[in-house]
């Protein structure tokens, strides 16, 4: 079932002409969130959103919550909101690195190029654990902060972060061996 991906139709020679696009809409949204966010952090949450997410426990939720004046909760809201946009850019743009990098590492022989493809997979599971992550978050802000939301939100922001940095990591190795090979052929090329 997951012998192949979506993103695996682009053909090699167009996906530079669809990851660029998409790399700076991620890149912008990414910007937007963070300047949003910026009334979030408080010190109950030091990581302002990101605290929220991976409070764990109700007490610790609400203690964070309490920290947001009315100004910082509509700014959460509205980031939040947002973040749904960002979910599928977010995990298509890392999902075709993911791919690429694959390609890349196959056609060097380098290790763990049959990797890429589970990781495209990996990073649109993040997207879905990052929706669950956020219907959990704004049930505790539009509703009552009580078990099992800040557990539900910790599980889910825990392996959208695993996720997310493992595809990070990947699509750098990606790059690495890219690199090496251009260095070895502009060494060649002089010797």
């Amino acid at each position: 079932m997951f012998k192949t991906h979506p993103l695996a139709a682009i053909p090699a020679n167009k996906r530079m002409s669809v990851f660029l696009p998409l790399l700076v809409l991620t890149l912008s949204l990414m910007v937007i969130l963070n300047m949003s966010a910026t009334p979030l952090t408080t010190g109950a949450a030091p990581l302002g959103i990101v605290s929220f997410e991976l409070a764990g426990s109700v007490s610790r939720a609400q203690a964070i919550l309490d920290s947001w004046n009315s100004a910082a909760q509509l700014h959460a809201a509205f980031g939040l909101g947002l973040d749904y946009l960002y979910m599928p850019l977010y995990a298509t743009t890392i999902g075709l690195a993911c791919l690429w990098a694959a390609d890349v590492l196959r056609r060097q022989r380098w290790p763990a190029s049959q990797a890429g493809m589970p990781l495209a997979w990996g990073l649109w599971l993040a997207a879905v654990c990052d929706a669950g992550e956020n219907l959990a978050l704004i049930t505790m802000m539009f509703g009552v902060v009580a078990d099992p939301w800040p557990a539900v939100s910790f599980w889910f922001a825990s392996i959208k972060f695993v996720l997310i940095v493992l595809g990070l990591i990947y699509a750098v190795y990606g790059v690495g061996a890219a690199l090496s090979r251009k260095l070895a052929r502009a060494s060649r090329r002089e010797s």
